[in-house]
């Protein structure tokens, strides 16, 4: 994934500048998609307002099966009939170390750039919550294979065509976070083939493991243990231990921190085991975090404790991935409250 440095010297990735300049752009619209047609913009009749429901209605639709879920079908290999292509199938797939030579460089140009899969598979699993909970409350307003509406604005060759079929939506959302579960776990198994091969991504990982490791002794942190699980250095074991007078204070976490074989094109997954009522945690419990540099672990390590112990973040959309904490998280005084009470009863229990 490219990167650029800021005027301050921080490290963006593309996608970061292209999701800036996206909520930029959003910032200056209309939150009704209907008022931002051209000549719709103070549409305010009757039926004006039966088409702006309409009209979100499908958008809403057709936002969940083109820009979440068709790219990842894509991206993983999943076939129109359900079946799911091996992954060593995909272009861009690869764990052997010979990719690096001068092999790799001959077939590198028929390999597609495609920058955003890995991101896009971390975000599902993310907001996977969000889009379901979408579907459930949009699901009994609709009939499977009702047809859109037409707009107004709508005419030949510029229209939203279709029909509503959520439960087809339910069924392909569920199909994609199992096979980047079973993509997670096939990590571990190639991880360790490269272990056992002494590859230079294994070792490399080792090296950083036991740097931070020291780093850790060296600074006297007592609150976090951190250790490799069963000899596979692409998968970690972390264990916090929550500090004195914090919210987490008494608490005991423990996390696992899955790596791919192609760190840091594809990205650590953080799944926190212990449940917590976190609005930094999915109720799945993976972990919501922004490390400073990608492509070293200390960073990474870094902030997922930043992320578990923020007292007053800013209010960032993208860390909407717990639905009901952050409703209270980000509500008023007495529902903030809330949050909290329930987060140390979730510490509590975490010593159970």
């Amino acid at each position: 994934m490219r990167t650029w440095r800021g005027e301050r010297g921080e490290q963006w990735s593309s996608a970061q500048g292209l999701e800036s300049i996206l909520i930029s752009i959003q910032s200056l619209m209309s939150s009704n998609p209907y008022e931002n047609e051209p000549g719709f913009e103070n549409a305010k009749s009757s039926e004006d307002k039966k088409n702006m429901a309409h009209y979100v209605a499908k958008i809403q639709h057709e936002t969940l099966r083109l820009a979440v879920i068709q790219p990842l079908e894509e991206s993983l290999g999943i076939q129109s009939d359900g079946t799911v292509l091996p992954p060593e199938t995909h272009s861009s797939y690869s764990t052997d170390e010979e990719d690096e030579t001068d092999q790799y460089s001959l077939e590198e140009e028929k390999v597609p750039f495609e920058p955003f899969n890995d991101l896009r598979k971390r975000r599902f699993l993310w907001y996977y919550e969000s889009y379901m909970r979408a579907i459930e409350e949009a699901e009994p307003k609709t009939k499977v294979k009702q047809h859109f509406e037409k707009m107004p604005f709508e005419g030949t060759g510029n229209s939203m065509d279709g029909h509503f079929n959520y439960p087809e939506l339910k069924k392909r959302m569920a199909l994609i976070k199992e096979t980047i579960t079973n993509e997670t776990i096939q990590w571990a198994i190639d991880g360790l083939a490269l272990k056992q091969r002494e590859a230079a991504m294994a070792v490399s990982l080792e090296r950083q493991y036991e740097r931070i490791v020291e780093d850790l002794c060296n600074k006297k942190n007592f609150a976090l243990d951190l250790s490799i699980s069963n000899g596979n250095p692409f998968i970690w074991d972390l264990t916090f231990f929550g500090r004195p007078m914090t919210h987490l204070d008494g608490g005991i976490f423990k996390m696992q921190i899955s790596l791919s074989p192609r760190f840091p094109d594809e990205q650590p997954r953080v799944f926190v085991e212990t449940p917590l009522f976190h609005h930094r945690i999915s109720k799945d419990g993976v972990l919501c975090y922004f490390p400073l540099r990608t492509e070293e672990m200390r960073h990474h390590i870094e902030a997922v404790m930043e992320a578990l112990e923020e007292e007053s973040p800013p209010y960032d959309p993208r860390t909407t991935v717990n639905l009901d904490a952050s409703q209270l998280f980000w509500g008023p005084p007495e529902d903030k409250k809330k949050y909290y009470r329930a987060l140390r009863r979730s510490v509590e229990r975490s010593t159970e």
